[in-house]
């Protein structure tokens, strides 16, 4: 069939419960960030806490490196209840989890997950009994665990152990193919390893990050394929910009798309001076794009071309956008659905009036000139026509009216 159906459906992974947010299962996939705070700086942290939450971050993951960091977790989680934030911490453990979560009790009860990354969570004799210290605290503290393999701090024993198994088949596999399949072993070994120790299955969650889009798609499908447990996706290393935005999305899309995937994070390197938030809000337009889940309405604009000789629509469309995502946390206090309401913004007498009357409100600028004289559309019909130097703030009202009109309040 040359186009089959849009979506496989959703792979039938365990649900995991992590303080209310369900992962897993036939939940929705959920979104996760992370902040880059000296977690010990107990106020930088929260506020960056709350604004990756209210952008829309569903988990926050934390770096708890040392013993400040862990002592201050507890203070963070209180600072959150106060104000009203009830948004889940993941605590991301590495080499020296096992001691901090000795040392710091109240450390491993505030958070609500573990992220262990059994590349780097022992050495030697001490590799199991250092994994075994941190799956006993999440068991004492009914808390879940992500199981997350990085391809760059592989389980060196582990690819040892393979390598000799490998140098011994009558068909090798080659040393790239050997370096995914360890990648794989490493998160299923470890989480059958951590069910030995008594943590239940469902409170386990896998990933294995890759920084190689075709690798990462490759590894998660095997994945899939041979475990049931709940699946981290994300692009390690996605990179900065336009590069990062564009790898995450075709990994993440690809996997989606199979059905493969439970929670994800787009792993942005942030642009000087630009937001922490803006690796949710790709996430969440990954997941709004495909279909998958509704966020905040997204603006359908035209990319430009000879006929929109200024930049009024651009300023227009980049404006009206940031109004939505503005508005959008009171609207859905208020009114049912609204986050999937379609608004065009579109350049020239082209696709302008067709794509206006397809989107539930939308404002079709007349092309050459840009002089702003523009027809709006409600649910397909012309409704009123917007002249003079207040466009985008008439337009504003005029969404805010279609929005107390259109949608049931709650």
């Amino acid at each position: 069939m040359l186009f089959p159906d849009a979506y496989q459906p959703r792979r039938n992974s365990l649900a995991v419960d992590i303080d209310g947010v369900i992962v897993g299962g036939k939940a929705p996939v959920v979104v996760q960030s992370m902040t880059n705070t000296d977690t010990a700086d107990v106020s930088a942290t929260t506020a960056q806490i709350i604004e990756l939450a209210n952008a829309g971050s569903e988990l926050v993951r934390i770096t708890v490196n040392d013993n400040k960091a862990a002592a201050a977790v507890a203070r963070i989680r209180e600072a959150l209840d106060k104000k009203n934030i009830s948004t889940p911490l993941i605590g991301d453990f590495h080499f020296n989890g096992h001691k901090l979560l000795n040392d710091n009790p109240e450390c491993g009860v505030a958070l609500a997950k573990y992220r262990i990354n059994p590349g780097n969570v022992g050495r030697g004799a001490n590799r199991d009994s250092q994994f075994a210290t941190m799956i006993e605290h999440a068991i004492k503290n009914d808390k879940a665990v992500r199981i997350g393999v990085n391809w760059g701090s592989m389980d060196q024993a582990l690819l040892a152990r393979l390598m000799d198994e490998n140098a011994r088949l009558d068909e090798p596999l080659d040393a790239h193919s050997l370096m995914l399949e360890t990648v794989i072993r490493s998160a299923i070994d470890s989480a059958r390893a951590a069910e030995e120790i008594g943590l239940h299955k469902n409170k386990i969650i896998l990933s294995c990050k890759m920084s190689v889009v075709k690798d990462l798609v490759s590894v998660y499908r095997s994945l899939a394929d041979r475990s049931y447990y709940a699946l981290h996706l994300g692009l390690t290393e996605a990179g900065i910009g336009s590069k990062g935005i564009v790898a995450s999305t075709a990994a993440l899309s690809m996997l989606l798309h199979d059905g493969i995937g439970d929670t994800i994070r787009v792993s942005l390197t942030p642009e000087p001076g630009a937001e922490r938030s803006k690796e949710v809000v790709v996430a969440q337009e990954i997941l709004q794009t495909m279909g998958l889940r509704a966020f905040v309405p997204l603006v359908t604009a035209c990319p430009g071309c000879g006929r929109t000789t200024s930049d009024f629509f651009q300023h227009l469309a980049s404006q009206i956008q940031d109004y939505l995502r503005s508005e959008m946390p009171v609207w859905q206090k208020s009114y049912q659905g609204v986050e999937n309401m379609s608004v065009a913004v579109m350049g020239c007498v082209v696709n302008g009036p067709g794509e206006s009357k397809h989107a539930n409100i939308g404002i079709s600028l007349p092309g050459s000139g840009e002089t702003p004289v523009a027809p709006v559309y409600e649910d397909g019909k012309k409704t009123v026509t917007l002249k003079g130097d207040n466009v985008a703030d008439e337009f504003k009202v005029l969404i805010d009216k279609y929005v107390a009109r259109s949608y049931i309040k709650r």
